[in-house]
């Protein structure tokens, strides 16, 4: 079995080929950080336009040999219009199966992000599933202010620090379940999880059992 992964950041590969190592499955990676940057900064390239290069990207990925495509990027996944595409191979998309497990949360939650420019797409997607599972939310969102800049420029042990002191900081006095919504957080999240004795939620954990499911069904 074939699955390609659509990355939106070639730092997401180590994390699903962590994730996934040890279902018996052949995955393939497509990197293309050059969408989210246009949509983030270029004003003139608007939503219609970024929907339409989703659609090349996913119909390009499907004529590979794939049995199904796993889409890291929930901004790649917001933008996609699965009724638009010619092809009609199975798409995982990542954050689903994290959405649920925040979904069968009651207590407060905060969310933390690191990369602003994923937060709209995000939790409009998540309030949308919430919403057909009859759930309400109590939850809080949080950027970690400065730190995106840092993966981009590859300083992932700095990155990685500060958001395990930003977690740390918020974690203590344990009045809230959080979550990180960004796979490049993940390593952080388990490192301090262990030192703070809270588990953290994260889209990765959530992601084994959903590539599972999918590819029995593609199987069939």
């Amino acid at each position: 079995m074939k699955l390609a992964c659509l990355h939106a950041h070639h730092t997401n590969i180590d994390y699903i080929e962590s994730a996934l190592a040890t279902l018996n499955i052949e995955l393939m990676h497509f990197v293309d950080p050059g969408l989210m940057n246009r949509v983030t900064n270029d004003t003139g390239f608007n939503q219609l336009d970024a929907s339409i290069k989703v659609k090349e990207q996913i119909e390009w990925i499907a004529k590979c040999n794939a049995d199904a495509i796993l889409i890291t990027c929930t901004n790649y996944i917001a933008l996609l219009n699965e009724e638009d595409l010619s092809c009609s191979i199975p798409i995982i998309k990542i954050d689903e199966p994290y959405f649920e497990a925040i979904c069968q949360i009651d207590e407060p939650q905060v969310i933390l992000f690191t990369n602003p420019a994923t937060i709209k797409g995000t939790m409009n997607r998540l309030n949308d599933y919430a919403e057909a599972k009859q759930k309400t939310l109590n939850l809080e969102v949080m950027v970690i202010e400065g730190t995106f800049e840092l993966l981009m420029q590859g300083l992932n042990h700095e990155y990685n620090q500060l958001i395990s002191t930003y977690i740390r900081r918020i974690g203590h006095d344990g009045k809230k379940e959080i979550s990180v919504a960004q796979l490049s957080m993940v390593n952080a999240a388990k490192e301090i999880e262990r030192e703070i004795s809270k588990s953290i939620l994260n889209p990765l954990d959530t992601l084994s059992s959903s590539v599972i499911n999918q590819l029995a069904i593609t199987k069939k």
